[in-house]
């Protein structure tokens, strides 16, 4: 549908290093398969994606999230005729940079990084580790990716404007990205939406009366399955209506991109960069739905008590360790300690909190502060 809109592999960027081309793998693949083999990618699992001391092994955590993401986005990528390798890519290494605790946890690092005129932005965590933290090469540091998936790691779910980020500049941050990785923010939001619903009725904060009440397509979808399968079970008809939606979601996410473009006349990939907004949308009615159900899950499961009660304590524990390791460095691992002698220490500290997984961090916490 949009091959005219494809980014070609032969016009990348290239890698920071030079490395000649695999025999059979394209770049993006290479990159791919870089992000798989990643220690940053594999600790995903152990990282909370909305329940942070969940009571079921089925709830999804951030790796399972990674995985539907790159799943939907895929999907989206290969019916607009789009670089699915490139998506691929974007789509496995878009959260790589989350620390532990979700956003409870991005939130109390970035509290503390502005008490030292810093801030905390999960997207430029994950530009460092995949530049820095990463070692696996001995002939450069970090997983040497290409230009474009390191700008959509960057961009792909927000614009940086160019005088307040100048460490940014490489980046083309007066250009939108190309729509690979504009597709990769609403791949996220329909995955999060869909999947944080199917978990918060498992976890009893939401049953489908509730939902189909706010979320009108919902209810629609609900009505069909009751009138199609009405011997079914109540939780089989609302897979069934989840099911619906996740699909009018993603078909959504490809006819309304597929409007913008005609709407906006672009004809080619550089006016994709040169375009004033971004092209990736969804439809107005998938969209509305969309905000319904954010609204429904912000006000009774991310909000819940039970939910922000688990977020005040597993920031606080965070926060703890934060200052723990600020008033006494030599606690940190030997390599961050050495980092400390060229790094400001409060980023050694962000940095190395930044990377645990949930259970570690808990680890820690209760070997330093009992």
């Amino acid at each position: 549908m949009l091959a005219r809109l494809r980014f070609p592999n032969e016009r990348s960027r290239g890698r920071r290093y030079w490395q000649a081309p695999h025999p059979y793998r394209g770049d993006y693949q290479r990159d791919r398969d870089r992000i798989i083999h990643s220690r940053a990618f594999r600790r995903l699992e152990h990282k909370t994606q909305v329940f942070t001391v969940p009571d079921s092994d089925h709830f999804r955590n951030r790796l399972t999230h990674t995985i539907e993401v790159s799943q939907i986005a895929r999907t989206v990528a290969k019916a607009l005729g789009l670089n699915e390798e490139l998506v691929e890519a974007l789509a496995l290494s878009h959260d790589i940079g989350h620390p532990p605790f979700g956003h409870a946890g991005e939130e109390a690092l970035d509290t503390e990084m502005r008490k030292h005129g810093r801030r905390f932005d999960h997207n430029l965590h994950a530009l460092r580790i995949v530049e820095h933290f990463e070692h696996r090469y001995p002939a450069f540091e970090g997983l040497n990716l290409t230009f474009e998936v390191r700008e959509g790691i960057v961009k792909h779910s927000r614009d940086y404007r160019p005088a307040e980020f100048p460490e940014l500049s490489e980046y083309l941050l007066d250009e939108r990205p190309p729509l690979e990785a504009q597709l990769i923010d609403l791949a996220d939001e329909i995955t999060y939406n869909c999947a944080d619903l199917d978990d918060a009725v498992e976890a009893g904060l939401l049953d489908a009366a509730r939902v189909r009440k706010e979320v009108e397509l919902f209810d629609r979808f609900l009505s069909q399955a009751e009138a199609e399968f009405p011997d079914a079970s109540a939780a089989l008809q609302f897979n069934e209506a989840l099911r619906a939606l996740l699909s009018a979601f993603v078909s959504g996410l490809i006819e309304g991109t597929l409007d913008a473009v005609e709407h906006g006349r672009v004809t080619s990939m550089d006016a994709v960069r040169a375009h004033p907004e971004r092209l990736a949308r969804l439809q107005p009615r998938p969209a509305e739905a969309s905000r319904q159900l954010r609204a429904l899950l912000s006000r009774e499961v991310y909000n819940s008590p039970p939910l922000a009660a688990e977020r005040r304590h597993s920031g606080a524990k965070l926060i703890e360790l934060f200052h723990l390791f600020m008033e006494r460095p030599a606690q940190l691992p030997a390599a961050y300690g050495r980092q400390a002698q060229d790094v400001p220490l409060h980023q050694v500290v962000c940095d190395y909190l930044a990377g645990m997984t949930d259970k570690f961090l808990l680890r820690r916490h209760q070997e330093l502060i009992p």
